[in-house]
């Protein structure tokens, strides 16, 4: 069982939101009505959170020992968008979002196979740290870019959570697990081929609310991540680099075996996809 190990790990670096954040450093000159929007924006996909927990904890009723793990996982992320909410409430009241709003993007999310969605969002972390170092940089008022370089740590060590659940599924279902974490692997790194960001808020979870079934569509702005990305915090080719030279090196390491490229990677689930049984080999 993870969970005991992960929470001791995650207990020890948990910041405190009202000695760790210093607001008493807060300059008004330096904050634009524009990267006060941006914030906002954040703080309701940030809430996102909780439809997610709902999600995984449905989905994997069979295993207590990740659910468990959701309770640290939850709890975290949910301080997120209430940093970046109590930041508002603090020097942009007016900004703060509504309990609506909130309760927006609380939605169902279609079931979905365990393996594949553990990768998305094991992916889905590697990329939001990386898009919250690239607004940490863009912004100008230094209070909003602590937090945003505090919640990024965050992702990064909840990335390396998924990573070890991960690993004990490789122990446990072997190729099933190679292909389903390939399969996303090639998809979420190949962001460059896509006309639109790909994280879960992005992506189509439930299709009877189709086509306002993404958390971004479900935002008072629902065309503001792409403007934010493209516009604002210029995450750029670069930046997009790095997030997929993570994801690769991460499954170099989980798979022990060296990639250097989405193809390498593609040509990796064909092989474990071909080790498997004509039976488990159709339900892949």
């Amino acid at each position: 069982m993870l969970y005991p190990e992960l929470f001791r790990s995650l207990e020890q670096v948990r910041w405190n939101m009202e000695t760790d954040i210093p607001w008493g450093e807060f300059d008004p000159a330096l904050l634009s009505d524009e990267q006060a929007q941006t914030i906002r924006m954040n703080a309701i996909t940030e809430w996102s959170a909780l439809p997610a927990t709902e999600m995984f904890l449905r989905d994997n009723r069979n295993d207590s020992d990740f659910s468990a793990f959701m309770s640290v996982w939850f709890f975290e992320e949910q301080k997120h968008s209430l940093v970046l909410m109590e930041y508002l409430r603090r020097f942009r009241p007016e900004l703060v979002p509504t309990e609506a709003e909130l309760h927006n993007v609380r939605f169902e999310f279609d079931p979905a196979p365990p393996l594949e969605t553990l990768m998305l969002h094991f992916c889905g972390e590697i990329r939001l740290n990386h898009w919250y170092r690239c607004a940490a940089d863009w912004h100008t008022e230094p209070v909003i870019k602590h937090i945003y370089k505090v919640i990024s740590q965050d992702e990064a060590r909840h990335g390396g959570a998924y990573l070890r659940y991960m690993k004990k599924a490789l122990a446990e279902v072997g190729d099933n697990a190679r292909v389903a974490f390939a399969k996303i692997g090639v998809l979420m790194a190949s962001a460059r081929r896509t006309d639109k960001p790909l994280h879960p808020t992005n992506l189509h979870v439930n299709q009877a609310l189709y086509p306002n079934d993404t958390v971004q569509s479900r935002l008072p702005d629902p065309n503001w991540l792409e403007a934010w990305l493209d516009h604002q915090i210029h995450f750029d080719g670069e930046w997009e680099k790095k997030v997929v030279d993570r994801i690769l090196h991460n499954l170099s390491l989980l798979f022990e075996r060296s990639f250097e490229s989405v193809q390498e990677l593609n040509r990796y689930r064909k092989e474990a996809l071909a080790r498997l049984d004509p039976q488990a080999k159709a339900s892949a």
